[in-house]
C-alpha cells in the first residue's frame, strides 16, 4: 500500500514558477508509476503528467507539455511536478495518484493524495 501527500500549491502570478512535491510511505513505491493529476473549479479531474518508477518513461498532457516537467526521487521517495509559465487556466487542485502501468485514466490509479491548490493569477 502507498500513502501520498502533497506540497507545494500556493497562490502565483502568470507567468510564474511553482513545485509541487508529492511524498510517498510505503514498501512499495517503487512498484508504482506515480501521475498528477489536476481538477478545476466546474470540472472533472483531469490528467497531467506521470513517471515510470524508473524516472526514464514520463508522459505529459498536451495542455502542459514544455511547461512542466515530472521528476521523482526513489531514494527519498518523493515525486516532483515543476510547472512553468504558469497560466490562469492551469487554476486548479492538484494530486498525484499511483498506479501499477502506465496509464492515463483516473480509474487506474490505486492511491491518491488529498491535492493541493495552486492558484495562478491574471
Amino acid at each position: 500500500q502507498v500513502q501520498l501527500v502533497e506540497s507545494g500549491g500556493e497562490l502565483v502570478q502568470a507567468g510564474g514558477s511553482l513545485r509541487l512535491s508529492c511524498a510517498a510511505s510505503g514498501r512499495a513505491f517503487t512498484d508504482y508509476y506515480i501521475g498528477w493529476f489536476r481538477q478545476a473549479p466546474g470540472k472533472e479531474r483531469e490528467f497531467v503528467a506521470y513517471i515510470s518508477w524508473s524516472g526514464g518513461r514520463t508522459r505529459y498532457a498536451d495542455s502542459v507539455k514544455g511547461r512542466f516537467t515530472i521528476s521523482r526521487d526513489n531514494a527519498k521517495s518523493t515525486v516532483s511536478l515543476q510547472m512553468n509559465s504558469l497560466k490562469p487556466e492551469d487554476t486548479a487542485v492538484y494530486y498525484c495518484a499511483a498506479a501499477r502501468n502506465a496509464v492515463v485514466t483516473e480509474s487506474s490509479y490505486n492511491y491518491w493524495g488529498q491535492g493541493t491548490q495552486v492558484t495562478v493569477s491574471s
